[in-house]
């Protein structure tokens, strides 16, 4: 009796914030499809009878929906800065706060549903996508482990990546969840990562993983077990209560025998821990894990917008190296208001400063030549190299239309990117335009 008014209390306030409550992490979609991996049309699971507790339900054979699995077996945390990519990035980082909780360990059960997917994932049609995420794991499951074992959570945790992006850090849901933990914007923003035009640190590995944990954390403090803390991660916390409550039992497996969750929610769970019984052994489940090299890097400051390209041109890097390491910048241009800790590959910081030092000094020289205006309009067209400004022109516009970035065409002028600029200005579309005012090659 007490037990169902508690669940009472507990719909009723979710049902007032109904329209306030964040949905999981990856919504409630069908998990992220990666480009280069075959779909597989999400196939409906049978509606499945209640049965006592004791006894497991089986999914149909037919049943099953794209998914995103395993891992390499666990290892000991590297301590050592030299063989660990990882620690080097934590070691600046001030000391996180005490975990909030004495969390349990995370359980792993062995029933109908989660033989269904340790089979299909063994022996399946995705045995070699299995496989492919086997390998890719290895890049990121220590510093996963480091950041879970900070905050006192169980270190199989990790496993959920698997199934929310396959550990590519890069994954789009059709939703628009992005990232290794698949966070939809406006849960993102709610812990801590910025989501903007210059920024997604969605995609960014470490920063999306201390949200991922933050988070784990309050929906483990919210619903007292890790099956329906992960339930909710699918589905938003809002749902699993209301599945709570309406079918009077806060065991998962009890409510996944019902209508309450959706099919997807309900695979979501034992789809898991399938994922964690074949990464703790792979060997026994016939993979033989590939490591993949993680690209080890540091933090170089940034003190003003820069494109990537110029600086690793500068540097010597090859061209896309600083856009892998930072790939939440989502223009390839660190932000322009303040500050920004650029990962440059392990070794460069010298050369990424020193290059950082010349863009400062032509910046400075751009910034103090005047833009070329027309003194007078006359009928003569505008030298090549030079668009003569029309009513409802703007930069942006203008950098459009001749296929130049708005940095650059506001560089080449001495503008900032938002200036204002007038119908007869002559803007500059090219830094060699005129002998005489050439600007140094970039």
């Amino acid at each position: 009796m007490l037990l169902g008014r508690h669940l009472w209390l507990v719909a009723v306030s979710f049902t007032l914030i109904g329209f306030l409550g964040s949905p999981g992490a990856g919504g409630a979609e069908p998990p992220f499809h990666p480009a280069d991996e075959p779909f597989e049309a999400p196939v409906s699971v049978v509606s499945v009878t209640p049965v006592p507790a004791a006894e497991a339900f089986t999914l149909p054979e037919a049943a099953g929906q794209d998914w995103h699995t395993v891992t390499q077996p666990l290892e000991e945390v590297r301590a050592e800065l030299s063989q660990d990519p990882w620690a080097k990035a934590f070691a600046d980082s001030p000391p996180g706060p005490a975990p909030r909780l004495n969390f349990p360990p995370f359980p792993v059960e062995r029933n109908g549903a989660v033989e269904h997917f340790v089979e299909r994932f063994q022996t399946g049609a995705r045995r070699e996508v299995v496989g492919r995420w086997l390998d890719r794991s290895t890049q990121y499951l220590d510093m996963i482990r480091q950041v879970f074992s900070r905050k006192g959570l169980p270190e199989d945790l990790a496993f959920t990546a698997m199934i929310e992006s396959g550990f590519n850090p890069l994954a789009v849901s059709r939703a628009g969840a992005k990232g290794l933990w698949q966070f939809m914007e406006q849960t993102a923003r709610r812990y801590g990562l910025k989501v903007n035009r210059w920024v997604d640190e969605r995609l960014d590995p470490v920063k999306s993983t201390e949200a991922a944990a933050e988070y784990l954390e309050d929906l483990f403090e919210q619903f007292g077990h890790w099956f329906l803390a992960l339930a909710a991660y699918n589905a938003g916390e809002v749902k699993v209560a209301r599945a709570v409550a309406r079918s009077q039992s806060n065991d998962f497996w009890t409510i996944a025998h019902g209508r309450w969750l959706r099919d997807e929610t309900k695979q979501f769970v034992p789809q898991i821990q399938a994922a964690t019984l074949i990464a703790r052994e792979p060997e026994r489940y016939g993979f033989q894990v590939t490591p993949e090299a993680l690209i080890a890097s540091e933090v170089v400051r940034v003190p003003f917008s820069v494109e990537l390209k110029q600086v690793a041109a500068l540097a010597g890097l090859p061209p896309e190296s600083l856009r892998d390491l930072n790939t939440e910048l989502r223009r390839g241009v660190t932000p322009p208001d303040g500050p920004y800790a650029l990962k440059v590959p392990l070794g460069s910081a010298a050369a990424v400063t020193e290059a950082l030092e010349k863009l400062s000094a032509r910046k400075a020289q751009a910034a103090k030549r005047p833009p070329v205006r027309a003194a007078k309009r006359s009928g003569s067209p505008p030298a090549a190299g030079i668009h003569l400004v029309k009513p409802r022109d703007t930069l942006s516009g203008i950098a459009k239309r001749h296929g130049v970035s708005v940095e650059d065409l506001a560089r080449i002028n001495g503008l900032a990117e938002d200036a204002r600029i007038y119908p007869g200005d002559q803007i500059r579309l090219t830094a060699s335009i005129l002998p005489s005012e050439r600007e140094p090659a970039w």
